[in-house]
């Protein structure tokens, strides 16, 4: 039974994580540089847990982040979509992929996908993206999707002693930034 849709990107394969994502997702969260900014490094039955929490999100609300499979591999490469659990300081679209695969552009693609599934499918009038301040990476990330900076905030606990930047956008701002590119990719053409 899959619990939600499957997003198509040139690259990637978008879907709610499966049972045989979990090896891929717990070596990702046992590498100290890729989970840094987000939350540390998991040992194995926590990483199970975090695992699981995010596959019950779906049933619980119909969505949390997609599981990021690399269509020339077929290999489970990150988690990228729509999150925002209980005290969450707004409806966020977050992204993270395995290290080696940094650098290829897979995180916006899959970010573009799933921010327009969360503004066409969830309704959602804002998009947001919690990053740690020094995490230069996600910020590019954001401002290539158009995000900017909206203020600084925290998150709720256990991950509430830091500030953290709120970078996003509007639907509408979405909206108009996606026409201006159709129309800008039609007039190369």
């Amino acid at each position: 039974m899959q619990l939600g849709p499957t997003l198509d990107t040139p690259r990637l394969i978008l879907r709610p994580p499966q049972a045989e994502d979990f090896e891929a997702w717990a070596a990702f969260k046992a590498d100290e540089e890729a989970v840094r900014h987000i939350g540390g490094v998991e040992p194995r039955a926590v990483a199970w847990r975090s695992f699981a929490a995010m596959i019950g999100v779906w049933h619980l609300k119909g969505f949390a982040m997609f599981s990021v499979i690399e269509k020339a591999s077929g290999e489970w490469i990150g988690r990228v979509g729509p999150w925002q659990p209980e005290g969450w300081p707004g409806t966020e679209v977050g992204w993270s992929i395995v290290r080696d695969r940094w650098g290829r552009g897979y995180g916006p693609e899959a970010a573009v996908a799933t921010i327009d599934w969360a503004f066409d499918t969830l309704g959602w009038s804002e998009v947001i993206h919690t990053i740690a301040p020094e995490n230069a990476n996600s910020k590019a990330v954001a401002a290539k999707l158009g995000s900017r900076l909206l203020r600084m905030g925290r998150l709720p606990a256990p991950y509430d002693t830091k500030d953290i930047e709120i970078w996003g956008q509007s639907r509408e701002q979405w909206l108009a930034r996606r026409a201006r590119d159709m129309d800008a990719r039609q007039e190369r053409a």
